[in-house]
């Protein structure tokens, strides 16, 4: 036999066994996430590594109660293994019209597929009683969860065993990365909570109810609101009458997050002469807070700055 023909049929050994070797080891492919909201998204892309495909149907520029069902985000959702939303009503505006559109098994409510974050945290502001009049009211309490760091590490563990019962073969990868996760994110905590602590008792001003557990994780104290009610855009004759209230306790700073239209925040930061703040909100919400400790780390810098 020549030597061509000899190399020939070695290549062709090779060639064979890897084919041989990729069936009976097929990789696997990564567990496909539908998150509701950024935050939830950054959080699942820590705790599942490579071994997940995660999606967001928003960003920190847009206001999570109002988002279009559009058909790209049926698609995602039809095709997802995992939905993590925020719950507490946040997204019931467009929600289950993706859920009903998408006619996913794997995700409707009360399979395993589906996780709801608020499930896990206490949550605050539950109205007493629901009525329209009273603006855009949620029953089970206010679903800006993500605001506080002490709220994401509620959803670690939860998020971590879900993704394990879905994709067991990989439940000792997510267990590591959850666990090297939560210690991080412990000792994280730690640092903003000691760098915060000027800002205990501080006023502020707030355009919209979405940052009352920042507010009561920081120590805060929110002695108005711009939005007359939840949802209802600030006329000028209620920013006027809130203008007289704050000549008797001042505030020091008014607080924004990136979706809200800036006109309101900037009528009573030059009234008052107090900064304006826009917050990053959740992940991507500025160039900072390109993940969950961009996220803490820009809001807490931002907050000290304003008040001084």
């Amino acid at each position: 036999m020549s030597c061509h023909r000899q190399i020939e049929r070695a290549l062709l050994t090779l060639a064979l066994a890897a084919l041989l070797s990729g069936w009976s080891t097929p990789a696997r492919a990564a567990l496909k996430v539908f998150a509701c909201e950024p935050e939830w998204a950054a959080l699942a892309q820590e705790i599942g590594g490579d071994a997940v495909s995660v999606f967001s149907a928003t960003t920190a520029l847009q206001d999570p109660h109002q988002v279009q069902a559009r058909p790209s985000l049926i698609a995602r959702l039809r095709n997802a293994d995992l939905l993590v939303c925020t719950g507490a009503d946040q997204e019931i505006g467009w929600l289950p019209i993706l859920l009903l559109q998408s006619a996913n098994g794997k995700v409707q409510p009360g399979a395993p597929g589906y996780l709801l974050a608020a499930d896990h945290v206490q949550l605050l502001e539950v109205p007493v009683r629901l009525d329209r009049a009273l603006g855009d009211l949620h029953a089970q309490g206010n679903p800006h969860i993500q605001s506080a760091a002490r709220n994401i590490a509620q959803v670690i563990v939860p998020l971590q065993e879900r993704l394990a019962l879905l994709d067991p073969e990989r439940a000792g990868q997510y267990q590591a990365r959850g666990a090297d996760f939560r210690k991080r994110w412990q000792a994280a905590v730690a640092r903003w909570e000691a760098r915060a602590a000027p800002l205990k008792g501080v006023p502020v001003l707030t355009h919209h109810k979405g940052w009352i557990y920042l507010i009561n994780w920081l120590g805060l104290e929110e002695i108005g609101v711009l939005e007359p009610k939840p949802g209802v855009p600030p006329s000028t004759a209620h920013l006027n009458s809130l203008l007289a209230q704050l000549k008797l306790k001042p505030a020091k700073l008014v607080i924004r997050a990136p979706y809200d239209a800036p006109q309101a925040s900037e009528f009573i930061s030059a009234r008052l002469g107090i900064p304006s703040v826009v917050l990053p909100y959740t992940v991507g919400g500025s160039e900072r807070a390109r993940d969950l400790f961009g996220l803490f780390d820009e809001t807490i810098d931002l907050l000290l700055r304003a008040a001084k």
